[in-house]
């Protein structure tokens, strides 16, 4: 599996849990697990998410950080290594074929055998850093900044309806690109309201990435299963009297009064990573 998607439902599937209680023992929504799990996102979660969810499913530790490495890995570089094994794979065959054919000796000496031994030993796909490092200074950069949809507003007081017709958008009025986000599914939002403030003014843009864990005391886009509502919140995870998970969407702001709603509530949690300000006037 090329993906961690479907390694973590056939896994799920075979210990017999639902997907509720690999989120509840993974610490996630139920929302954004499903999303996972049926590939809905090009970005793995974060490692803190992985180690959560490998422990859960009785996963030797590393197994789905080891998937997810290689599905965040960019496409030019999947294909490098595709090649460097192929090319690989050929001289092997071609040594195996000179030893059953008894040509072993005139390759020898005519030196066709240490130019495909070179080929089978230089042309390994990279083990570790250094040699990752290598095959990628061979290759041309091509760290774009991702263009990152801006989907209209979000509300830093309590939640509204929110206008985007579905998440993740492809199609916005209005792109950015922010240094250091590469997450293929970040999306950005305007800031309406000051219940965040002084952290977060209203008008300030900040990018949201679902790559990445949302932890105890984390700002986070949030989208509530009651009719797709959305706010922007610092979220802390707790349970209540009854020792059921809740979910508390705590403004900065302590003139606002924070909500508390049970874990199934949100559909998905999306945590802030970069904010864009205006500074003076144009």
């Amino acid at each position: 599996m090329h993906t961690v998607g479907p390694l973590i439902r056939a896994q799920r599937q075979s210990l017999g849990m639902t997907l509720r209680e690999l989120a509840e023992g993974s610490s996630c929504t139920p929302g954004y697990l499903s999303e996972i799990e049926n590939e809905k996102r090009h970005a793995p979660p974060s490692e803190e998410l992985l180690a959560r969810l490998e422990h859960a499913l009785r996963l030797e530790a590393g197994t789905l950080r080891t998937v997810a490495a290689w599905q965040s890995t960019p496409g030019q570089v999947k294909r490098r290594v595709h090649s460097m094994e192929a090319q690989r794979t050929r001289a092997s065959d071609a040594i195996r074929k000179m030893m059953g054919s008894g040509r072993l000796d005139n390759a020898y000496q005519g030196g066709a055998l240490e130019e495909l031994i070179r080929e089978v030993e230089g042309s390994a796909p990279p083990d570790g850093p250094e040699d990752t490092g290598r095959a990628l200074g061979a290759m041309p950069a091509l760290a774009l900044p991702v263009q990152i949809p801006l989907i209209n507003a979000v509300a830093a007081g309590y939640p509204r309806e929110f206008t985007d017709l579905g998440y993740p958008v492809r199609i916005a009025d209005e792109y950015i690109a922010v240094p250091g986000v590469s997450d293929a599914d970040a999306f950005a939002a305007r800031v309406v309201g000051d219940s965040m403030a002084p952290d977060y003014r209203e008008g300030d843009i900040v990018v949201f990435s679902p790559s990445v864990d949302a932890s105890d005391g984390t700002d986070c886009f949030a989208r509530l299963e009651r009719d797709d509502e959305t706010t922007f919140k610092r979220v802390f995870f707790e349970e209540d009297h009854e020792g059921r998970a809740m979910i508390r969407l705590q403004p900065v702001n302590p003139k606002y009064r924070p909500t508390v709603v049970e874990r199934e509530a949100v559909s998905g949690l999306y945590a802030a990573v970069y904010v864009v300000r205006r500074l003076g006037r144009l």
